[in-house]
């Protein structure tokens, strides 16, 4: 099972995602054992000094808010990094995805969304995002699977940072009913036990951010998987 660390950016600096509480996310150096600093090249440095991951994950929050986004900051960041694919979930809807740098790959949040699914030639990977036990966004993209991409985030954003572990039951759920999807474990990962059992149950990837900052899971639990 792949590991795939999580930056949250806001206002310039990687912060420390809490419970979908987006509006009192604090600079992520406050809470880390891997970085001094909150800027995003430090928090990668930091990331990279445990493990040599290949792949990262990348949520403008500016830009899923409309506040604002970190076009410009991201852009150097993939040319600083040809050898690792980052994915990006910037709120856009899937009438403007596009064909991109190499190294991107476009993630669609259903809570973003506005418009139905439908049938797109581009490459994509879907977050189907829930948050207090609840769908977030319009119904038709969960129910509508057929335009559902080969790889899907299950993103419970409701138990991010929140040391209450996975929704074990929506991963089974999904698992059982869409065996050919490759799923991402995402929100509530406490400890190298809940990868263990994560792996078990044939999740594909596991996003994580909290545990690698508070050191809960490091090199040798890495290692391991």
């Amino acid at each position: 099972m792949q590991i795939i660390p999580v930056i949250d950016l806001k206002d310039d600096l990687v912060v420390h995602a809490v419970r979908g509480d987006r509006a009192n996310y604090q600079p992520i150096h406050h809470h880390s054992v891997l970085s001094a600093s909150s800027h995003i090249e430090a928090v990668l440095a930091g990331f990279l000094e445990i493990f040599p991951f290949k792949r990262f994950y990348i949520a403008d929050l500016n830009a899923i808010t409309g506040t604002g986004d970190h076009q410009a900051l991201i852009a150097a960041v993939l040319a600083a990094h040809p050898g690792i694919e980052f994915w990006l979930d910037d709120g856009r809807p899937l009438s403007k995805l596009k064909s991109s740098v190499p190294n991107l790959k476009q993630v669609i949040g259903t809570e973003a969304q506005q418009a139905p699914p439908g049938p797109t030639q581009h490459d994509y990977i879907l977050s189907l995002d829930f948050k207090n036990e609840q769908a977030s966004g319009p119904a038709s993209w969960f129910s509508e699977s057929h335009y559902w991409p080969s790889t899907l985030i299950v993103m419970t954003l409701h138990r991010v940072g929140s040391n209450n572990g996975p929704d074990f039951d929506k991963l089974v759920q999904l698992r059982q009913s869409h065996p050919d999807k490759r799923l991402v474990a995402a929100g509530g990962i406490r400890d190298y036990a809940d990868l263990v059992r994560l792996k078990a149950m044939g999740a594909h990837a596991a996003l994580l951010a909290t545990a690698l900052h508070a050191g809960a899971i490091g090199t040798p639990e890495l290692e391991n998987l």
